[in-house]
């Protein structure tokens, strides 16, 4: 299995495999990281970055979180993380881990997900629409993206705070448009 800083956090990812152990799951190796499964069904996954490891929650974003120990990594949608920096920590909040993964297991039984973001979910800025104004060639281009890559470079867009890096962002961003390519596509 090849996951990110395995070495550094070898011993933290015993420990939540021993932790996930008593579960109805299916470890198996999936994106190069320990990924537990149910009746087919994504769980939770180990992923080791450098500053912690996480034990990702693949529909995270429907669990209760009464503890509060689920973060949202960026712009995923449904998906969240448990954090932990040592063995010793995993042991100690084991009974955490081990509701929220059968919580977790419940979700997935019953079927239930998050409801797919739609690309008019997400707000258009004004300083595209007034782009798309002045040229109907790049709002052609603009829609003629896949959904995905539309909501990504409309999140960018919007996520600057100042309207002068709105523009920038969109003038920067033009090319890639024409040609199809996603936000965080390279060439």
């Amino acid at each position: 299995m090849e996951m990110a800083y395995r070495e550094r956090w070898e011993a933290e990812i015993a420990a939540m495999r021993r932790v996930l152990a008593g579960f109805a799951m299916r470890e198996e190796c999936k994106w190069g990281k320990p990924t537990y499964t149910s009746d087919g069904k994504n769980i939770v996954i180990i992923q080791g970055f450098k500053e912690y490891l996480g034990l990702g929650f693949f529909q995270g974003a429907l669990l209760k979180d009464p503890r509060k120990v689920l973060v949202q990594l960026g712009q995923v949608h449904a998906g969240r993380v448990m954090k932990f920096t040592s063995a010793k920590d995993i042991t100690a909040n084991a009974p955490t881990i081990k509701a929220y993964v059968r919580e977790a297991m419940a979700i997935a039984k019953a079927g239930l997900r998050m409801e797919r973001r739609t690309t008019s979910d997400f707000p258009v800025p004004e300083e595209l629409t007034a782009r798309f104004r002045r040229d109907p060639r790049f709002k052609r281009a603009f829609e003629a993206l896949t959904p995905g890559r539309q909501r990504g470079y409309l999140h960018h867009f919007a996520a600057a705070k100042r309207s002068a890096t709105r523009v920038a962002r969109i003038e920067k961003a033009i090319p890639a448009i024409f040609e199809g390519r996603g936000f965080l596509e390279r060439r």
